[in-house]
């Protein structure tokens, strides 16, 4: 029940006021959905539509412990080697496009199904992008069809994607019954066949053939811009550390290297002083060479840098009229890695010097890449976005700790690593036994699965740090924080109002009709704020019209569960999106061509399943 409001306004219009400001916010995207939802929370208590004592009832939701225990089983999977062990196989695809989309979309429509989609597109892109190397094909052609397919996966089962989740939980509170684990699966089987022939067969067509960027040779070009300068016995930069003589150009520029006594040392590693015939290995614009050469005395030379490399000797000017090499330089022990910047990155909207990359991470930054093109301006400038891909440099036994507390994905071209057969046994022991523990209604999800996550970490298949660095905190924060929220919207008779008006406006129409116009405006809500806050705010308008029609309650909840992950229009719309966003050299655009065909194939398929499997 709702207290007295502070204000002479309905309940119902705070509620949308509060909704308006969030989806703008959302849209926005300069604030985290995390932060916005939070705010929206504390907005509601104020004003009254979320008791205070309830504020934050949904961080023991049973929808957030569910999503919470699949992200840590899912992260089991990886560190058993389960989905390596797959991969090894889809490697073998051949070089023929068809039967390479088929295999890689298929696989992940299949993992997506039985762990977190955003894991299985994120396990499976380094190897699309080792695939569209080895047989020269545009990874633009296999990115985007691979977000895609991790999305239609989601659909296939309970924990295969949030808005399930939610869905089922929601039917819970309302009939007391939850829907089971493959309740899903007739609608989302039969949507992720026909959305994966549509692709193999037909949607790749629509995606953009983008010049191939599938290593960081290729998007960054790393070697053709690298220049060697020498330590003169004059030079200022003599007898200063790599640490002061950044500080004395107050400029980020990366020493990648080095070359003393013909040995050379990665520049994350070097931490003595320069001395006179020091050759440094670095990465600069000719402005910057400039600026090496008037602060710090280095000057540029055009001996080649290793003995026995052949150099093709290409020549770029500097300010000062003088010649820096850009040759094929070996970069081989440089410890250069390529990561995306996720939706949830701690870096979005912030630069180097803000998030102190290499004194807090240990990292140098080499090169951004944005949209599939390098970007040229000075790095000490940039605010990374998500979906920037990033050449970073540093220690290979702290770059994934620090990437991964950035929020960044790697792309290197990693080494696939098969864990112990007793581990993989273990941990695929652990989820069916937790499957049979759900299908045999011994315990509900979120306590057979959080079961399986805590056997999984005290059985050593995933260590307990690896644990807690699997939850994706900012969408648990996301879904503890809009439960209540969209709870508010209910209670307030917001969702009623916005059903009548879709009754009023459909009250000549079938209501196959009315389900069809719920699954496009949730759809379109889907593109623009994240699929697991669609459901929530769909759920109850889609529950008010139901009971407007006098109609079945599951037909509406299952259009609002399919429609919700029918995020394929932009590339915000889902984290698998923003993903493939860099690597695959896409922009904003491009998603829409192949989306929107995509999202009338499922809509055309979902409803005619949905109304055969659950009549009105």
């Amino acid at each position: 029940m709702i207290e007295a409001i502070p204000f002479d306004v309905a309940p119902s219009t705070l509620a949308f006021i509060i909704l308006g400001l969030t989806l703008g916010a959302f849209m926005w995207g300069r604030l985290r959905y995390d932060l916005v939802a939070l705010c929206a929370l504390l907005a509601s208590v104020a004003l009254g539509l979320v008791p205070a004592d309830e504020a934050f009832t949904g961080f023991g939701h049973p929808a957030v412990i569910t999503v919470a225990a699949v992200l840590v089983l899912s992260r089991g999977f990886e560190r058993a080697g389960i989905v390596n062990l797959i991969a090894e196989q889809v490697l073998k695809a051949g070089n023929r496009l068809i039967v390479q989309l088929t295999v890689l979309v298929g696989t992940v429509v299949v993992l997506s199904g039985v762990m977190n989609n955003v894991g299985a597109l994120a396990l499976l892109l380094p190897v699309a992008l080792r695939l569209a190397r080895e047989h020269d094909t545009s990874p633009s052609l296999l990115l985007m069809p691979l977000a895609f397919g991790s999305l239609l996966g989601g659909l296939t089962t309970l924990i295969g994607t949030p808005p399930n989740i939610i869905i089922a939980s929601y039917r819970g509170n309302l009939t007391g019954e939850n829907f089971g684990l493959f309740s899903f699966s007739p609608v989302g089987v039969a949507v992720a066949l026909a959305g994966l022939g549509f692709i193999v067969l037909v949607g790749w067509r629509l995606t953009p053939r983008r010049a191939g960027k599938a290593s960081s040779a290729d998007m960054f070009d790393t070697a053709s811009y690298l220049a060697e300068l020498k330590v003169s016995e004059d030079a200022r930069a003599n007898g200063l550390t790599l640490q002061q003589l950044r500080q004395e150009i107050d400029e980020a520029i990366p020493v990648l290297a080095v070359v003393r006594d013909d040995k050379r040392r990665a520049g994350y590693a070097f931490y003595g002083t320069l001395q006179p015939g020091d050759i440094l290995l670095l990465e600069a614009a000719p402005e910057e060479l400039k600026l090496l050469e008037d602060k710090v005395g280095l000057s540029v030379v055009s001996e080649p840098g290793e003995a026995g490399e052949d150099s093709a000797e290409e020549e770029k000017s500097s300010a000062s009229g003088k010649k820096a090499t850009s040759r094929g330089v070996n970069i081989e022990g440089l410890q250069l890695v390529e990561a995306v910047v996720r939706n949830d990155s701690m870096m979005s909207h912030r630069s180097v010097r803000q998030l102190r990359l290499h004194h807090q991470f240990g990292l140098h930054l080499v090169a951004v890449a944005r949209d599939g093109t390098r970007l040229r301006q000075r790095l000490r400038d940039i605010r990374f976005q998500a979906g920037d891909v990033l050449l970073l440099q540093g220690s290979e036994r702290e770059m994934k700790e620090s990437l991964a507390t950035l929020g960044c994905l790697p792309l290197a071209n990693r080494e696939l690593t098969f864990g112990q057969p007793r581990k993989m046994a273990l941990s695929l022991g652990v989820f069916a036994l937790a499957i049979g523990v759900m299908l045999l209604d011994l315990a509900p999800a979120a306590v057979a699965l959080s079961g399986a996550a805590v056997v999984t970490l005290l059985a050593g298949v995933l260590p307990l740090r690896d644990g807690y660095q699997a939850l994706d905190g900012p969408v648990i924060v996301l879904l503890g924080a809009m439960l209540p929220v969209g709870k508010a919207l209910d209670s307030s008779g917001g969702a009623e109002l916005i059903a009548d008006a879709l009754l009023q406006i459909g009250s000549q129409w079938p209501a196959v009709v009315t389900l069809t116009g719920l699954f496009v405006v949730s759809m379109l809500l889907s593109n623009v704020v994240n699929n697991a806050a669609a459901a929530l705010l769909m759920a109850p308008i889609g529950a008010s019209l139901a009971n407007g029609l006098d109609a079945s309650l599951d037909p509406f909840l299952m259009v609002v569960a399919v429609s919700a992950s029918c995020a394929f229009l932009t590339p915000i719309g889902h984290q698998s999106n923003t993903l493939v966003l860099g690597p695959g050299g896409y922009r904003f655009g491009d998603y829409w061509k192949l989306g929107l065909p995509l999202s009338l194939v499922v809509m055309a398929v979902a409803i005619p399943v949905i109304l055969w499997r659950w009549p009105l």
